[in-house]
Formats: structure tokens, sequence, C-alpha cells
């Protein structure tokens, strides 16, 4: 175990007000790939890039595409949780971990067992009828073909967050107070690209900030401690 490691589990072992906030890279090691990583298959099936297909504009205006690309890309039914899903609900079980916030959709943190899971950009697994507002799991958008629509007539359409639309004032209300009062925060697997879940760093009052990530983030000057690599097998080693 290097220092880096070695500081980072002491900070661990010794609070019981960490909160964690993740993004594309904590389910990159499960098999769910980065869509902003755009690559040649990409290029090959689809004539707009991802983050064109999912925005509300095209959503709305080209909804069997958007479909066509939902199901393809980021419906990852199978995927299983990996080290560090498992490890955040072990902190959270152990009345260590206040909260998780993630970027992502796809469930993994409570399919791993984490209870407290701020979902800023919605999930796969919650879905609606935009006519009559009812609810659907995410097999009726799976099996569905075309454009999936309720029984009343209305679109089906998932309760994630596309582009051009705004985050769920609720949900990012309770994001910045679990930030603003926790003892350390750790932001893992994210490039700080994505904004506003980005700014939500500038909220953290502590002085135990923690960064774990593959690559370089611009907050990374700002940091307490920069821990570079895949984060489950980081996590794994606390």
């Amino acid at each position: 175990m290097n220092d880096q490691i070695a500081k980072l589990k002491e900070w661990i072992d010794n609070s019981d007000n960490i909160v964690f906030f993740g993004g594309a890279g904590v389910s990159t090691e499960s098999g769910i790939p980065d869509f902003r990583s755009v690559d040649g298959l990409y290029n090959q099936k689809y004539d707009y890039p991802p983050e064109t297909i999912l925005s509300h504009t095209f959503f709305m205006a080209q909804t069997e595409e958007f479909f066509r690309f939902y199901r393809d890309k980021m419906l990852c039914l199978d995927a299983e949780p990996n080290a560090a899903h498992r490890k955040l609900a072990e902190w959270e079980r152990q009345g260590k971990l206040r909260a998780v916030i993630t970027q992502n959709i796809d469930g993994l943190h409570q399919k791993a067992g984490s209870q407290n899971v701020l979902e800023l950009h919605g999930s796969v697994h919650r879905n609606h009828c935009m006519r009559c507002h009812k609810p659907y799991d995410v097999q009726a958008v799976a099996q569905s073909t075309g454009v999936p629509h309720c029984a009343c007539g209305g679109i089906i359409k998932p309760d994630v967050v596309l582009y051009e639309e705004s985050l769920d004032t609720h949900t990012l209300d309770a994001s910045l107070r679990y930030i603003q009062s926790a003892d350390v925060l750790i932001i893992g697997g994210t490039s700080l690209a994505v904004y506003p879940a980005a700014s939500l760093i500038h909220y953290y009052r502590g002085h135990k900030l923690v960064l774990v990530n593959k690559s370089e983030t611009p907050a990374d000057a700002k940091a307490d401690l920069v821990i570079h690599g895949p984060i489950g097998e980081i996590f794994s080693q606390l």
C-alpha cells in the first residue's frame, strides 16, 4: 500500500461523516462504457455524437432514433457492482458514509447495497408516461421496440436528465447539504467536466478533499489528496 492510499485509509478509519461524489469512471470497471469517450462504433452506427442524441431537443425531434441509441448504449442491465460500489456500501453499513452522490444512471450503487444514493442525473430504472405520468420500470423500455408508449398513448420517457434539462432541485439541494457538512469528501471516477454537477466541489468546507481518478482533473491542485488510478482497484485496498 503506497503512502497516498495509506493516508486515505487513515482518514476513512477516523471519520463517520464521509460523502462520496462519483461519475462515469465508477462504473467503467463494471463494463459500462463512458459514452463521452466517442469510439469508432458510435461513428459507424449513429449519425450524431452521444451528447446530441442525449439532448432534450433530439429526444423531442427524433424520438425513435433516441431510443435506438438509448437501448443500445445506456441500458447495461447485466452489469454488476465492482469493488468501488461494494466498498461504499460497506462504509455506509459501518456508519462512516453519509451519502453517495452520483452522476451515473445505472443503479449499481443500490444494487451493491447503498441506501442513501442521490442520483443527480436520474436513473434508467425509473420511467414515466409524459401524458398521464404513470410510472414504468426499465423493462418497459428495454423490451419495447421503436418508441415506447403508455396504455393512454403517451410516450414513456426515462427519468434521466438529458442535456438542456435542469437537475432536480430537491436532489441538488440535498447533495449540497451533505457536501457542505462532510468531514471527508471523496470525488471519484469523474473528470469534473459536466456542469452543474462538477460545481458541487466548491461547496465543500472541510480540509480532506480526496480526488480519485484515472486522469488529472481541473480540481487536482485544490485537493488535499490526489490518487490516480482505477477507483475499484484503489478502493479494494482500503
